[in-house]
């Protein structure tokens, strides 16, 4: 558990890390904005910073006495700024160096959970020049191709069809590293935020156009967001095996957890996302407040986990 502070004068100098160069700077500046308005209001002396070589000039002046970490995907999210706040002994928010680095490698994380016994839909690992029929052969149609250093849904394809190959690869094969061919679970898809060590509920998503893309995510006004996403056991089921894996994943502070749940009722898990978006759209902000967290203290609170040790 993270110490609990009660005046924001505790804090700090804050910068809000936020934008970047990746391939989702424009969520991370949404996010960015919302997450240093809400700190303001609650009297924090926070501070906008766009891009890492930014914050580290600014934090080798001594500019900030902590990080609130809100930049997504790759350099942010990755275990790299991690690595370079903790050389300078500066605490930030979230996952530290290992959780960061394991869980932006969507291969690796899967082979964590397997050898722990988590479930995980069938997956192979492609490289550029190999057989992509091949590999969509070992997991059988339908499948999902991804690439496996993104986040956001940034090159994601399904496979329904040899006809949809090509354009699949193509899209996953603008992003470097392995590419992610994954069995399609079919059914409910769920998301369960972690807050400091405990789950908060589910939330079942429902877009439109059936498939819960970038657009669905961060454009659509029309997906549809249940929370809870399941009752009773089932619901205690998922926030339990979402925790774990987290855990396992060596997550920390607050993150996300993306499970599908097929039609026979099996929780499959698919990802963990560290840094997690705080735009209009977001999720983890609509699971705290089912549990009568508002944003300001949701943004307050996981200012908090930047006192945790292991940060």
């Amino acid at each position: 558990m993270s110490k609990r502070i009660t005046d924001p004068r505790q804090f700090g100098r804050v910068a809000v890390a936020m934008g970047g160069t990746s391939a989702e700077r424009e969520v991370s500046l949404d996010s960015g904005r919302n997450v240093l308005a809400a700190l303001k209001a609650r009297g924090v002396d926070a501070h906008a910073i766009d891009g890492i070589p930014a914050l580290l000039d600014a934090l080798r002046a001594g500019h900030f006495a902590r990080v609130f970490n809100i930049l997504h995907g790759r350099g942010g999210e990755d275990g790299v700024l991690q690595g370079a706040l903790q050389s300078l002994g500066v605490p930030y928010t979230g996952s530290g160096v290992l959780g960061s680095a394991l869980t932006m490698d969507k291969v690796r994380t899967k082979q964590v959970w397997i050898a722990l016994g988590l479930p995980t839909p069938k997956f192979v690992a492609f490289r550029r020049g190999e057989d992509i029929r091949a590999a969509i052969a070992a997991i059988g149609l339908p499948a999902i191709v991804k690439p496996s250093h993104e986040g956001s849904s940034v090159g994601i394809s399904r496979v329904r069809s040899e006809a949809d190959l090509a354009t699949a690869v193509e899209l996953a094969a603008r992003y470097d590293g392995e590419l992610l061919v994954e069995q399609l679970i079919e059914g409910d898809e769920l998301t369960v935020g972690v807050l400091d060590g405990e789950a908060l509920p589910s939330i079942r998503i429902v877009p439109k156009g059936g498939f819960y893309d970038y657009h669905a995510k961060y454009v659509a006004e029309d997906t549809q967001y249940l929370c809870p996403g399941l009752e009773g056991k089932a619901e205690a089921d998922v926030r339990a095996l979402a925790l774990r894996a987290f855990q396992a994943a060596g997550a920390g502070g607050w993150g996300r957890v993306d499970v599908m749940r097929d039609r026979d009722g099996r929780l499959f898990l698919l990802e963990v996302n560290t840094t997690p978006g705080m735009t209009g759209h977001s999720l983890v902000p609509k699971a705290a407040r089912a549990v009568g967290i508002d944003f300001e203290t949701l943004c307050w609170r996981i200012l908090e986990t930047s006192f945790r040790e292991d940060a």
